[in-house]
């Protein structure tokens, strides 16, 4: 391969990371909600030569240790744990990239960095405040909070609240009051 034709199919390497990462939900909510201080665009941006000399400075890594450094580095700059099962499919996503970099085939990396950006979608997560939250203190550590998720797709947006599971309430109707004693505890009876 040339020198000129390999330091194109770089330059696509790197752009296709960019893009992979720009496109991970996860990252996405890490700097709109600024997790990693104000400067978490910058991080982000960093974020993706960094990816890219990892890759370049290790040609022969497995899964987990391209999970392993994702998760070191959302942990390290962004104070995020990525517990949503994506980071196998961005290490995998990655790592195929890598894979036609070392080939040289920088039409595949052009194809997918093509499809990463077709498919990308404006993730935003915001509180919403419910009837119930502005009764209550805004301390009361037992509070429910929602987000509303939204995605974005070439203009069509979608709003999907997402509740949190309610806690069930004893059925105020089946405790009698001989069940209920002085030092204010209930009695549970087994239903017949």
């Amino acid at each position: 391969m040339m020198a000129g034709a390999a330091e194109d199919v770089r330059v696509l390497f790197g752009a296709a990371v960019r893009a992979a990462l720009e496109a991970w939900p996860a990252l996405q909510i890490a700097v709109e909600n600024g997790f990693g201080g104000v400067h978490s665009q910058e991080k982000a941006e960093w974020l993706g030569g960094a990816v890219e000399d990892y890759f370049i400075a290790n040609a022969d890594l497995e899964m987990e240790e391209i999970e392993d450094f994702l998760g070191e580095l959302m942990t390290t700059e962004f104070d995020t744990v990525v517990e949503d099962g994506s980071l196998p499919q961005v290490s995998q996503q990655l790592q195929t990239m890598f894979h036609h970099f070392q080939k040289g085939d920088g039409a595949a990396l052009q194809v997918m960095t093509s499809q990463i950006n077709q498919k990308k979608c404006k993730v935003t997560a915001t509180p919403l405040m419910t009837a119930k939250e502005t009764d209550v203190a805004e301390d009361d550590v037992d509070s429910v909070e929602e987000m509303e998720v939204t995605a974005t797709n070439d203009g069509a947006i979608t709003d999907e609240v997402f509740p949190q599971p309610q806690p069930s309430d004893p059925d105020t109707q089946t405790i009698k009051e001989e069940d209920i004693v002085e030092d204010g505890w209930t009695i549970v009876r087994r239903k017949k």
